[in-house]
């Protein structure tokens, strides 16, 4: 197997920098599918549920099917990336207007990206109760995330959206794709491309202790 240079990040460097990549990703650069497996055989070290191992993760770099992807994920992202956004009265409001040009570059151009992935899950949470929900998705997300740091720790970079499963996108990309719609739910749509530079910083977060409660809310 084919290993691509690590890059020399921290723990830390590697969890606060891992970013949400768009506008960066490279078009044009290749991407070995031993790389993506290399970065997949790392993700499969995450947690699941009962150790039931559910998952499954469909990888599409043939062109015609990326643009049928992307041509389903534009039909839901366009509309709602043109719809107004609500505000927040903090730092949040700032990044807002970068966030959606970001998110309208990727709109524009996903079909382009040299390979997407679409993780999935057996069994489908439709109609399931909190507690069913949370052990369901809990089941495939931190893969999922362990992916992108695998991405990440290696000069890639991905992007977690989700807009293409909005209305009857999930089934028709199941139908495009052979996942059989019946038995497994799909967790998202992953871009993957090497990055332009490696350099991403810390995002401007709200403070930890804006955000935490102990022993009440």
């Amino acid at each position: 197997m084919t290993s691509s240079q690590p890059l020399d990040l921290t723990v830390d460097e590697l969890l606060t920098t891992t970013r949400s990549v768009r506008k960066r990703l490279d078009l044009e650069r290749p991407v070995p599918r031993e790389i993506i497996t290399e970065c997949l055989e790392l993700a499969l070290q995450a947690p699941t549920g009962s150790n039931t191992q559910g998952w499954q993760f469909v990888f599409v770099d043939d062109p015609e099917k990326k643009k049928a992807i992307a041509d389903i994920y534009r039909t839901n992202a366009t509309p709602y990336l043109d719809a107004e956004k609500p505000t927040y009265g903090d730092s949040r409001d700032e990044r807002t207007p970068l966030v959606i040009d970001s998110a309208k570059y990727l709109n524009d151009h996903l079909h382009e990206v040299p390979a997407m992935m679409i993780p999935c899950l057996e069994g489908r949470p439709d109609g399931a109760s909190a507690s069913q929900s949370a052990g369901y998705w809990g089941s495939l997300l931190p893969a999922a995330w362990s992916f992108m740091l695998a991405l990440r720790s290696r000069g890639l970079g991905s992007a977690w959206t989700t807009l293409h499963l909005v209305g009857d996108g999930e089934k028709q990309a199941a139908e495009i794709l052979g996942i059989p719609f019946d038995k497994y739910a799909q967790g998202g749509l992953f871009p993957i491309a090497y990055t332009k530079g490696t350099d991403f910083k810390k995002a401007k977060r709200l403070p930890a202790e804006q955000l935490s409660h102990w022993n009440t809310w």
